[in-house]
Formats: C-alpha cells, sequence, structure tokens
C-alpha cells in the first residue's frame, strides 16, 4: 500500500488527513441504505451497489482484509447499458488487477479503464451509451473515493460536511484546461456541445482510438482517508441530489435522521424526497453508509462565561454622566 507521502506526489490522489490520532483503534461497523428514484426524467438510467461485508461477498479465499465494503453509483445517459456494465464489473475488475491488494489505489484507477475498453468490445452492448462512477472501497480504516463524472462522495465528520469527490463538469477550471488541451471545446457548459460532464465511462462515439488521449476520459480522480470515530457517515449521489442540495445541507439532514430513528435506508429515502420536492430534474440515487451501529451523540457547544470589566476612567466616565 502506498504512503500518505507517496500518495501525495500523485496528482490523481489526494490524501485527506482526518484529524484524529493515527493510532486510532477505531474499527468501522458498516450498515447502509440506498434509495432511488426516475424523478422527473422519462427513464430510469441510475444504477447503484451495495456491498457491507465485501468479505462475505468476495468468499474467505479472497484474502481481503477485514472489515471491508464497497459501494457504487452510476449515472448513466443515453440508456442504461454502460451503467449497468460497469455497476456489474466494476469491482471484478478492481479485485483481479495486478496491482491488486498490493496497491489499491492503482488497481482502482486501473480497473475503471479496464471497464471502459470491456464495455466497448461488447457487441451486444450500446457503446454510445454512457455513464458516470463513484465508487467508495473500505477496507479497515481506509477508505478510498474514485470518481469519474458529476456524482459526489460526501463524508459526515461530527457534523461537517468533507468532500470526498471533485464533479467533473467541463466548466470546472481543471477540466477545461485539461479538455481544451487535447482539442476538445466547451460550448454552452457541454464537452463538444454534447456532453455535460467531462469524464464518463462508455460514449465511444466522443472518443478516440483505445488508450490514446482524448477530452472525454474514464480515467477517475481518487481521495484516500483514514477513517476515525470522528467519521460517522458517507453520502454518495448523483447529480439529481447535488443540483439542489448543498453538501453541507445533505449531512445535516442524515445526521437528524441518524439521531431520530438511526436508521440509514430511511435517511436515503428522505434526501430523495427532499430534492423531488426541491424539483430536481434528473434521476436521484442516494447511498448512506454508517460507520457505527449507534447513532450519532449530540454535539455540546461550549458555554463561555464572558466577563466584562470597566476601566476607571471608564467608570469615572459613567458616573459623570448619572
Amino acid at each position: 500500500m502506498l504512503t500518505a507521502a507517496d500518495l501525495s506526489m500523485d496528482v490523481g490522489i489526494v490524501v485527506n488527513e482526518s484529524p484524529a490520532d493515527e493510532k486510532s483503534n477505531f474499527l468501522p461497523v458498516f450498515r447502509s441504505g440506498s434509495c432511488a428514484e426516475r424523478g422527473l426524467k422519462q427513464y430510469m438510467e441510475d444504477e447503484h451497489v451495495c456491498i457491507d461485508n465485501l468479505v462475505e461477498h468476495l468468499g474467505a479465499s479472497s484474502n481481503f482484509p477485514a472489515p471491508g465494503a464497497f459501494y457504487g453509483v452510476f449515472d448513466g445517459h443515453g440508456g442504461t447499458d454502460a451503467a449497468s456494465f460497469v455497476r456489474r464489473n466494476i469491482l471484478r475488475f478492481i479485485i483481479e488487477d495486478s496491482h491488486f491488494p498490493i496497491c489499491v489505489e492503482k488497481a482502482i484507477e486501473s480497473a475503471f479503464v479496464k471497464a471502459d475498453y470491456a464495455f466497448a468490445d461488447d457487441s451486444e452492448l450500446d457503446i454510445s451509451s454512457g455513464t458516470t462512477a463513484l465508487t467508495a472501497l473500505i477496507f479497515g480504516r481506509t477508505l478510498i473515493i474514485a470518481n469519474a463524472g458529476d456524482c459526489r462522495a460526501v463524508l459526515g465528520r461530527r457534523g461537517r460536511a468533507i468532500e470526498m469527490s471533485k464533479d467533473h463538469k467541463p466548466i470546472c477550471i481543471s477540466e477545461k484546461l485539461r479538455i481544451e488541451k487535447l482539442g476538445g471545446v466547451i460550448y454552452d457548459g457541454y464537452l463538444n456541445g454534447q456532453l455535460s460532464v467531462a469524464r464518463a465511462l462508455g460514449d465511444w462515439h466522443m472518443k478516440g482510438p483505445r488508450g490514446s488521449a482524448c477530452p472525454l476520459t474514464a480515467e477517475p480522480e481518487l481521495q484516500e482517508t483514514n477513517l476515525s470515530e470522528e467519521d460517522e457517515f458517507l453520502i454518495l449521489g448523483c447529480d439529481g441530489l447535488w443540483d439542489v442540495m448543498s453538501s453541507q445541507c445533505a449531512v445535516t439532514i442524515v445526521r437528524k435522521e441518524l439521531m431520530l430513528h438511526n436508521d440509514a435506508e430511511r435517511c436515503s429515502r428522505e434526501l430523495v424526497r427532499e430534492a423531488l420536492k426541491r424539483k430536481t430534474c434528473d434521476n436521484v440515487t442516494v447511498i448512506v453508509v454508517c460507520f457505527s451501529p449507534d447513532p450519532p451523540p449530540r454535539i455540546e457547544i461550549p458555554q463561555f462565561r464572558v466577563q466584562r470589566s470597566i476601566s476607571p476612567e471608564g467608570l469615572n466616565l459613567i458616573k459623570g454622566h448619572m
């Protein structure tokens, strides 16, 4: 596994340091809930996956460290073929990669590209369909978020929203520079006037020969952190949620709901309900992952006692007006 220093040297991986002690004995206990609604769209093109016990899912022979979990949201466009294919295969590509488990980060990056190529090779699928891909792989205390597209992962840390991914919109400065450097154009916020995201799997009608650099890429950006007692839950959502809600608002809603009923699935339903109430125009898919069997504790706001003192000069001034 790469060290934090090694990861910081890789422009594709961001290390998000937890404020907690690195020697913490905290080990997360995973439980999740999900909700997906078509919304105002004519078709449902989102896909998602929730695996709370990855060791059990893969089998004892996998040698995957426990506890382990895997989650993903895949926001399809131009049909469901790409999103469905990636949902079914992305974990397999990660586990079977030659870098796994020595360098999980490299395995994830490679898996996104391999999944993109494998989709293009499937003659029974519409390779002009596309999908964003947001995955969360957790083993022990290590959380690795990989993102290609405009889905978003947000960590709830004692009531604060910690964004674990960046929205890959064509108008994002870093994406705009990358696109234009590779000969692409952005028209009215769309990549080459066609696509509202700057990274996606599929969409092979917009990509060049395999292995060539092109404005639309399937390569993910990664963020990694070590979970601590302060990290209470993770929210994964497609842009149908984030188009109408801030990251902090979502964290506040989930924390409040968990304190009421401690049910991750009800939390995901509440976020979807709120997004629909706010008239989101897209499909809405949300996953809420809790890291403890217990609800979040109440946040105690320290009471500061303010002492006011008046100088002798000030006191004399007041007396002079009495």
